[in-house]
């Protein structure tokens, strides 16, 4: 009796460390908690960059921005869905919100569709499931790729909950080299990418440089969309937040995001 008990504590002891050593596996690349804890603490030190869209401003038909910012960030267009590759899209209440409740809705509501882009997570979960360090998070809070570290994985493809992200399937080039799929021209101011390299909005982080604001708030017609520093309270975008009821897409999650929509 005594024997087995001493048997059943050993392997009870090794099930534990075998189980640790585990977690501890899965912690190292990010997996075991890629979604941060959904703390209402907020640090409002420095600066973190954001955006809110008022979707009662923002026309149905309209798609200045997304034209605008796929042609500056050389974003081809493949005929085949499956391609698709996107920073820029609109899409319906249900698809952008799917965990906000859909009950005794307008029809225009239900019928309309809304913008979305990555959301530059403040705990963003893309950034720590990346085993080269390709994505990272700027101290401005937006959050950036590195193509050439990029080596395919599609793990942060995986992590992300907005499907914010789009992998190249195929050579974003015609065969020719000098237009981009779908007809555009190539713009030489932004590299265009490889197959196999994944891909997304990086809130226009080289027109930032050059102190221009991103281009789909710079060309939208109707002024739905405003940037600012969230951190600053005397900033446009916080005194658009302090004035108006907004949501976030599944902020449940804990991921933070930045970007905020009047509906």
């Amino acid at each position: 009796m005594e024997e087995s008990r001493r048997d059943f504590l050993k392997k009870a002891g090794m099930g534990s460390l075998i189980g640790l050593g585990v977690f501890k596996t899965l912690d190292k690349f990010g997996v075991e908690d890629a979604f941060a804890s959904s703390s209402t603490e907020e640090d409002t030190s420095g600066t973190r960059l954001g955006l809110v869209i008022d979707a009662k401003k923002c026309k149905a038909g309209c798609t200045e921005c997304i034209n605008k910012c796929h042609a500056i960030h050389n974003v081809p267009k493949f005929e085949d869905p499956k391609d698709e590759v996107k920073w820029l899209w609109k899409d319906g209440y249900h698809n952008v919100f799917p965990s906000k409740s859909g009950q005794f809705m307008s029809d225009e509501t239900k019928e309309k569709p809304f913008l979305a882009l990555c959301n530059h997570c403040k705990n963003p979960p893309c950034v720590r499931v990346c085993p080269t360090k390709a994505t990272f998070k700027r101290s401005d809070g937006i959050v950036l790729m590195d193509f050439h570290r990029c080596i395919g994985c599609r793990f942060c493809m995986a992590a992300c909950p907005y499907g914010s992200r789009s992998f190249n399937w195929n050579n974003p080039r015609q065969k020719d080299g000098n237009k981009l799929v779908g007809g555009k021209d190539i713009d030489p101011s932004f590299p265009t990418r490889e197959r196999g390299v994944v891909e997304k909005c990086n809130l226009c982080a080289e027109r930032l440089a050059k102190n221009l604001i991103p281009a789909c708030v710079e060309v939208c017609p109707e002024e739905a969309l405003v940037f600012g520093d969230l951190n600053n309270p005397n900033s446009k975008i916080r005194q658009i937040l302090k004035s108006n009821h907004t949501i976030q897409r599944k902020p449940e999650l804990g991921t933070g995001p930045s970007v905020f929509y009047i509906v």
